[in-house]
């Protein structure tokens, strides 16, 4: 380590021993940084796959269809109450 040090020493000269230990720590904390985000991504994925496979060993597919139903429900009463007051003017 000290050899490691001494050669360092002799080849950047003391001035620039600390720009390139603040250039090495700042890539560390971006390559750390990269590192947390895709191991959120791939969790975040893991938990949305366990969703799918929730639904589909529940083997009830009707559940969206129930939703969709619902939906459209909804958008045909607003249909219906906004009618009257689209055409008024």
């Amino acid at each position: 380590m000290f050899v490691i040090i001494l050669v360092a020493l002799m080849l950047f000269g003391s001035d620039k021993i600390p720009e390139i230990a603040r250039a090495l720590g700042k890539g560390m904390r971006q390559l750390k940084d990269a590192t947390n985000d895709i191991k959120h991504e791939i969790s975040k994925s893991a938990e949305v796959d366990d969703i799918k496979r929730t639904f589909t060993d529940l083997g009830d597919s009707s559940v969206p269809k129930q939703v969709q139903s619902e939906v459209e429900k909804a958008k045909q009463d607003i249909e219906d109450l906004t009618g009257p007051i689209k055409r008024m003017r």
